[in-house]
């Protein structure tokens, strides 16, 4: 067989294996979109109530984020071994590493206790306002309760979309939502006969609905795929089903914390240029982040596409996924470019007052840095669109380094030498950002068209 006939085999069914990752991967995005919109909630309302509880909910709910994505490592561990159980006709399998995703994920929760209860001391050393230090560590010692159950539904909703039970999360979700936005109002202002705790209020809500969310997809596991019997003897340790996702797990979560370090560290270099270029890099990046809902939930998708083909070790589908995946990605980030480039300084004037008299210095920075979010945006598709079907093919831990060393051996660099050195200010560290995030794309695509496609034999699926 020659090297082109994967490919030549791909091709006749890659409008229906597009289709397809659409139709599996919009709930996916509409579940990330409801959880971006639940974190902005937050935010506003803090924000109303006042601008203490504001800024300390701001680096307390950043800090809490970067815990949370390195331990939801385990649960999209859990993701492609499932979907490569699910198309290998293993229920076993796939039960077996649910249940360790969820020990895994308890355990992690358990270990950062101590960190989140302490978490007082790391913001002083960090330099914040001591009226800052003590609202934010009050938040966090209510939010790391909520920090299980919130793993928990990550390893949940994995499991579900790799059984391509994927709608009922959207609806999960967005009731949460609407919950989170209403208890937590009530909490933060002390309405409808609730007590007034503030940002205390904040952190208590939102351990509610997580743990609300957890239990309710709990019963759905149990109802909808009662011949799982996922929660049976759910006690019972699978030393070897733990150790898989764990060799899958953590590489992905320290990938995901590498990716976000490089933005926050973006953001710490946006500060030493000037507080209104920073304000106008909050906006640019809250835009960005919105946007990459869509590739977070079609990735997803990905990943259980890939999972199956792999299981199956059906090349000529796992090449065709690769492609599918790509195109998907790719549109979405051209239709996202268009919107920048033409609405740059209406979207990025949404988030300012009118009468701030600082307002029109912000939008002109901002509207400049989104023609430069629109720069990366098929860079940041085509990245996380690598890492998506590595993970598929349950190839995590060199995706890791590369992609870690193209964040932080390029993109940081660039980013400070292009600002700071080259005298390009702003525009430097998004050009930095870019070039991080394309040498990451570069590098993932390389791996999964030379190493990925390959652990899957040509004609193995007949086997």
């Amino acid at each position: 067989m020659t090297a082109s006939s994967p490919l030549r085999a791909a091709l006749p069914g890659l409008a229906r294996e597009s289709r397809g990752l659409v139709l599996l991967g919009l709930p996916l995005v509409g579940s990330a979109v409801a959880g971006f919109l639940a974190h902005m909630t937050d935010i506003i309302l803090l924000g109303w109530y006042d601008l203490v509880a504001l800024a300390a909910g701001t680096i307390a709910t950043s800090f809490y984020f970067n815990i949370f994505i390195l331990g939801a490592g385990f649960g999209n561990g859990v993701l492609p071994l499932v979907a490569a159980a699910v198309a290998a006709g293993d229920e076993t399998r796939s039960r077996r590493v649910t249940r360790m995703g969820l020990w895994l994920s308890a355990g992690f929760a358990l270990l950062t206790l101590p960190l989140f209860w302490n978490t007082g001391l790391i913001f002083r050393v960090m330099g914040q306002q001591p009226e800052v230090v003590a609202l934010a560590q009050d938040f966090m010692r209510i939010a790391m309760w909520g920090l299980f159950p919130w793993l928990g539904v990550n390893v949940l909703r994995c499991y579900l979309s790799a059984q391509l039970l994927t709608a009922v999360q959207l609806w999960v979700t967005s009731g949460a939502v609407v919950v989170n936005a209403v208890l937590n109002y009530g909490l933060i202002f002390g309405a409808w006969g609730l007590p007034e705790l503030g940002i205390r209020g904040a952190a208590l809500g939102s351990v509610i609905v997580q743990t609300l969310t957890f239990a309710a997809l709990a019963v759905y596991t149990t109802w909808r795929l009662p011949e799982a019997r996922l929660w049976q003897r759910i006690w019972r340790v699978d030393g070897s089903a733990m150790r898989d996702v764990f060799r899958l797990g953590w590489p992905i979560g320290v990938t995901a914390l590498s990716e976000t370090g490089l933005f926050t560290v973006s953001a710490l270099m946006m500060g030493w240029i000037g507080t209104l270029e920073l304000a106008a890099h909050g906006v640019a990046s809250q835009l960005a982040a919105l946007t990459f809902m869509f590739h977070i939930g079609m990735t997803q998708a990905a990943t259980v596409h890939a999972g199956g083909a792999f299981g199956r070790r059906d090349q000529a589908e796992l090449v065709r996924v690769g492609l599918a995946s790509i195109l998907v990605a790719l549109g979405f980030a051209a239709l996202v470019v268009l919107t920048f480039v033409s609405f740059n300084h209406e979207l990025v004037g949404l988030f300012l007052r009118a009468e701030d008299a600082r307002r029109d210095f912000v939008v002109i920075i901002g509207a400049e840095l989104l023609l430069f979010a629109a720069l990366f945006q098929f860079a940041d598709a085509s990245q996380a669109v690598a890492l998506s079907l590595l993970r598929g093919v349950q190839d995590t831990r060199i995706p890791m380094w590369l992609a870690a060393f193209a964040y932080w051996c390029v993109g940081v660099p660039a980013g400070y030498l292009l600002a700071f050195h080259a005298g390009l200010g702003p525009a430097g560290i998004w050009l930095g950002l870019t070039a991080g995030l394309g040498t990451a794309a570069l590098l993932l695509m390389l791996r999964f068209w030379r190493h990925g496609v390959r652990i899957a034999p040509p004609g193995a699926a007949h086997v």
